[in-house]
């Protein structure tokens, strides 16, 4: 599958129908949803992270591009790799390992360290990364700003919408500002160009909701890794109990 497929998806959607993408963690996973007839795949950094036996943000890149590649093979439908923050990798490097892996797509964040990186550098590194992609890679832009401190006596919302429209200028497909709060959906959409990315939370509305208020596209982090944890810690207390 290619990127221009999996660009098509995200655009011409109506409110209320989302692209929903669960996030797989290994290949059996993957199949599982893509048998389940959804359209496409993002693999989440943490879930990917947990399965490999490594604390968020901690895996090494090789071990990562290889799960990814895993995935890829393992299914027919396009596949977005989280690959949080490039690994340190140089624009073209970063493409060539993706597109190796078996990837059509990417999220790349704007934390460093547990820091947001300045909004024009962030840019500039998109920019790179789609000079060296051309149209073979979707590229969601995720911007930490709910996350991660605002420089002093900025407005959140409206650094998020500055870091949108720069990211979306550098050649970003998408933008998936984690952690926004549900009733600031509406005004994002609005204020961005394309389509936006909303993380989908057990407490908060479901996918049409989120669909409702404004995101083009859902997501759920290693959420469906950690409701499948449940279940076999569920199924080995029974076991200990039988």
């Amino acid at each position: 599958m290619t990127a221009s497929a999996l660009r098509a998806l995200h655009h011409g959607r109506t409110p209320g129908d989302p692209l929903v993408l669960p996030g797989p963690w290994d290949a059996a996973s993957a199949r599982v949803f893509a048998d389940a007839g959804f359209p496409a795949l993002a693999t989440p950094s943490a879930g990917i992270a947990a399965s490999l036996g490594y604390e968020d943000g901690q895996t090494p890149a090789d071990e990562m591009f290889a799960a990814v590649a895993r995935i890829a093979r393992a299914v027919s439908v396009p596949v977005s790799a989280d690959i949080e923050a490039g690994y340190g990798l140089a624009p073209g490097e970063l493409v060539e390992r993706l597109l190796t892996a078996g990837a059509v797509g990417c999220n790349l964040e704007d934390t460093v360290d547990g820091v947001l990186v300045d909004a024009g550098w962030q840019a500039d590194r998109l920019a790179a990364v789609r000079e060296a992609a051309g149209d073979g890679l979707f590229v969601n832009a995720r911007i930490d700003t709910y996350l991660r401190s605002v420089p002093d006596g900025a407005d959140r919302e409206a650094e998020t919408v500055r870091r949108a429209r720069l990211y979306a200028a550098a050649g970003a497909d998408c933008v998936y500002p984690l952690g926004a709060p549900p009733e600031a959906l509406p005004r994002l959409a609005a204020a961005v160009p394309g389509p936006l990315n909303a993380l989908a939370r057990p407490d908060g509305p479901g996918p049409r909701g989120l669909g409702e208020l404004g995101a083009a596209r859902i997501t759920f982090g290693p959420g469906m890794q950690l409701r499948a944890m449940a279940a076999v810690r569920e199924i080995a207390d029974g076991l200990r109990k039988a």
